[in-house]
Formats: structure tokens, sequence, C-alpha cells
């Protein structure tokens, strides 16, 4: 199976609520380009192998007496805040490819699934280049050569398959699609993502996506300092190494907000959720 032939195939940008993860599979197994999925997703089994360190965790608990700020969820003003899922930051031939991006997708669609279910909202980001990026972000172009520069313009543009979604991704009618222009998708200019959560109650994020210590943290940051209870997923987010995915989450666990896995996190949205709806009936 050439590789070529799966980033020559164009998936809709975004997959409606009857499209079924078995109906894409089944698309794309009709051009053939399944397989090469199959067999990026097989060299690498697993997320990152990540744990607090316990040094990290004692610290929490003697500041705040407990180890996780977020034990329990208004879960009605909880958005998924899925970012950078794209096929550019996926495949392992793009230039900015996370193969290890690939182990998360089933932890992000169960988390989605979880935050639906359980009365939150669910969006998902695309970062996008536009064609003023040389001047309008010329301090991030500066970090690239002239030829990788222009690739990354081209492919992060809207219609190129490198910009659309990872095709397993379950991503459902309900759902909101950003675009962002920075790797924050707070930062003034970047994306109209505070008029979504404004319009939706919201005051609990959660992270997930690529890159962990890039545009999930820097998104994950901006959103605490805007005052919104933040979240990353350890399981949840991917990048190019375990070291940088240490780090970046025990930064944000002992300074911004929390970090969980996927089974603690939608054990504790459930286990809210029951709560809120009791609470909701007897009142």
């Amino acid at each position: 199976m050439d590789c070529n032939n799966a980033r020559n195939f164009r998936l809709p940008s975004r997959i409606s609520a009857t499209d079924s993860r078995r109906k894409t599979r089944a698309s794309l197994q009709k051009f053939g380009d399944w397989s090469t999925i199959e067999i990026i997703n097989s060299r690498i089994q697993m997320p990152h192998n990540f744990q607090m360190p316990q040094k990290y965790v004692d610290r929490m608990v003697e500041r705040l007496g407990r180890e996780h700020v977020q034990e329990t969820f208004d879960t009605e003003k909880t958005a998924l805040v899925v970012v950078d899922m794209q096929n550019y930051f996926m495949d392992e031939n793009q230039p900015a490819g996370c193969p290890v991006g690939t182990t998360i997708v089933d932890n992000v669609n169960h988390i989605a699934d979880t935050v639906r279910r359980t009365r939150g909202i669910v969006i998902w980001i695309q970062n996008l280049a536009p064609d003023d990026t040389p001047t309008s972000w010329k301090t991030a172009h500066e970090r690239y050569s002239t030829e990788k520069a222009e690739i990354r313009i081209k492919s992060m543009a809207r219609g190129e398959w490198p910009f659309e979604l990872w095709p397993t991704l379950d991503v459902r009618d309900t759902d909101h699609l950003v675009i962002k222009r920075r790797y924050s998708a707070f930062i003034q200019g970047s994306s109209d993502i505070e008029l979504i959560l404004k319009d939706n109650g919201i005051e609990n994020i959660l992270v997930c996506g690529v890159a962990t210590n890039v545009c999930c943290e820097s998104t994950a940051r901006d959103a605490m300092m805007l005052n919104y209870r933040t979240l990353m997923v350890s399981d949840g987010c991917a990048t190019f190494s375990d070291e940088e995915h240490a780090n970046a989450l025990i930064a944000f666990y002992t300074h911004f907000g929390d970090v969980q896995n996927t089974d603690e996190l939608c054990a504790r949205l459930e286990a809210s959720n029951r709560r809120n709806v009791t609470a909701d009936s007897t009142r």
C-alpha cells in the first residue's frame, strides 16, 4: 500500500452524526487507505506512559489538601477542547507528524462521547496558516527554512488534506468546529472559541490533542489565565517524546490546572452528572 494514496484521499472536514466510525472505516477500506492507518497505529501501541511523579502530587496535597483540584464537575458547564488533531500533525509522513497522536484517538472519542452524554459540549480545533502568515506571524516563520515555511502554509489551508481532521475522530453534527491561527486558541485574534464558550455558559475546559507541549499547553494555560477551570488529559494528549509530554504536564499541574487520565476523568464526569441530575430533579 502506497502511503501517498492515503494523503491524496480527501475526506469531508466534518463527519456527520450518521457517519459512524464503522462507516468511515468501510469507506477507507474501499479506497485501500485503512491499511495504511492500521500500519501506522500498529507501530506504536500505546499513548505516552505517564504518571505524575509523587513529589508533585505531594506538593499539590500540601497546597490544596487533595491531589486533584477538579474532583467534581458541573457537567453542563464543561467543554472538551480537542486541539489540532489534523492529518498534518498526525500522519508520520507530514513535516509535523506526531505518530503517537494516532494512539490517543480512541481515548479522545471516548471522552467526547462522555462529555456529550453528561450534557457538555465538544469543540474540535483546526490550525490554519493564512497566506499572510510570513508577515503577520513572522516570529514563528523565522524558525523554519524558506522551503518548510512554504510547505506549512500550503498544508495549513482549507481544503487541503493535511488541514483536515484525522478521519477516525468521531466528530458529530452537534459539535463545534473552530479555526485558530496561533498555537493558543485563546490569544487575541486567534479564534472565536470564547464566543462559543460564553454562549454555552462554559466554565470548565478539558484539553486533548497534539502536541502536548505546544498548542495543547498554550491553549490550556491561556484558558486558565482567562478564568476557566482547565484540565489536560494525560493520555488524551500526545507529542514527539515522553520527556516533552511529561515536562508539559508537570508544569501545567503544578501551576495552572489539573491533569487526569481518561478513565478517572470519565468516571468523575459520570458521577458528577448523576449528582447534578438528581439535584435538578429535587428542585
